[in-house]
């Protein structure tokens, strides 16, 4: 069996959706079901041997490690505006330790989702080495509870408390279909496709630093099946354990995404902007840019997808046939 926190999610059901291509049917699908009946579209049709409660699952894998081949720990709270937290010590630093223990305890090997939000304003660089993990300052709680937990990895894995294979996956932007549920944290591509079809235009945040024009922030977008494939691959390697970027690589504007998007729909561009939101201007990233240079060093040669080809693929084939993987 592989287990999947988050099936239900944006990344974890993209990674389902692979598998059972991949002729993976005896999948166990852990996620809060029934508090979230909108991201049924995400899982309904996967085929899987059971579907576990998140409450409930670290007991039910501790019943049930003899039969676990693989564990992906992609469920978390990813709000980057909430404030509470105690919630996210509960979601994503308690469960996560609990899942880790247990993977420890029964010799299974983890692939676990930590985020580019750990970098913060980027003031030491984006670089996935070990060595600089405690500098960085997360600028939310959001970040803050990821940065927590890939801190007390690796001081369990230098005790020698850490399952014999796992990564720790940065992602950076990430995009594509089954982001449907996300709202407010849906990709600006989601944005923009749905004020496009209102509106006939798109409203991208204004810069609030001199040294950027506005719509030129700069982020790392990488589409959700480079994200698969990468997670796919790693379970398939099972070595080289640490924390790892997880990114296109190439830093492009919001301007480029929501052309990109235009382009796509073969729309007329008609661009204009707003004032970032007081309640997150403050922690804005203006730039990310994942290093690669670790993930490429252990072996994962293949290209990332180009942001055109993302965004074509994306916006023709899902958005506009409104389906999703």
């Amino acid at each position: 069996m592989i287990t999947i926190t988050g099936a239900a999610g944006f990344i974890g059901s993209a990674l389902a959706a692979r598998l059972n291509e991949e002729g993976f049917k005896d999948l166990v699908l852990v996620d809060d079901f029934q508090s979230r009946p909108d991201k049924a579209r995400n899982h309904e049709t996967r085929t899987c041997a059971e579907r576990v409660d998140r409450a409930e699952f670290p007991a039910w894998l501790e019943a049930n490690a003899n039969q676990v081949q693989f564990v992906f720990h992609l469920g978390a709270r990813t709000d980057t505006t909430e404030q509470d937290r105690a919630l996210f010590d509960r979601l994503n630093l308690h469960y996560s330790q609990a899942i880790w223990r247990l993977c420890v305890q029964h010799g299974l090997p983890l692939v676990y989702a930590s985020s580019a939000a750990t970098y913060g304003a980027g003031e030491h660089g984006y670089s996935d080495a070990h060595k600089g993990v405690d500098l960085l300052r997360p600028l939310n709680p959001y970040g803050d509870s990821k940065q927590d937990f890939d801190k007390w990895a690796l001081a369990e894995a230098e005790a020698h408390r850490a399952p014999y294979f796992w990564a720790g996956l940065k992602f950076f932007n990430v995009y594509g279909p089954g982001e449907y549920h996300k709202g407010r944290m849906a990709s600006v591509v989601m944005h923009a496709f749905r004020q496009i079809g209102e509106t006939g235009g798109m409203k991208l945040f204004r810069s609030h630093r001199d040294d950027y024009a506005d719509g030129e922030q700069l982020r790392d977008f990488v589409y959700v099946r480079d994200v698969v494939d990468v997670c796919h691959w790693l379970m398939h390697h099972r070595k080289d354990s640490g924390l790892y970027n997880l990114g296109s690589g190439q830093a492009r504007s919001f301007l480029d995404l929501t052309r990109a998007t235009f382009r796509a729909l073969d729309v007329p561009e008609n661009i204009g902007f707003i004032d970032t939101p007081e309640d997150i201007r403050d922690t804005y990233q203006y730039f990310t840019e994942a290093d690669l240079s670790k993930l490429r060093g252990i072996g994962y040669d293949r290209p990332m997808t180009s942001l055109e080809e993302g965004v074509t693929e994306y916006v023709k084939e899902f958005l506009l046939q409104d389906r999703t993987l």
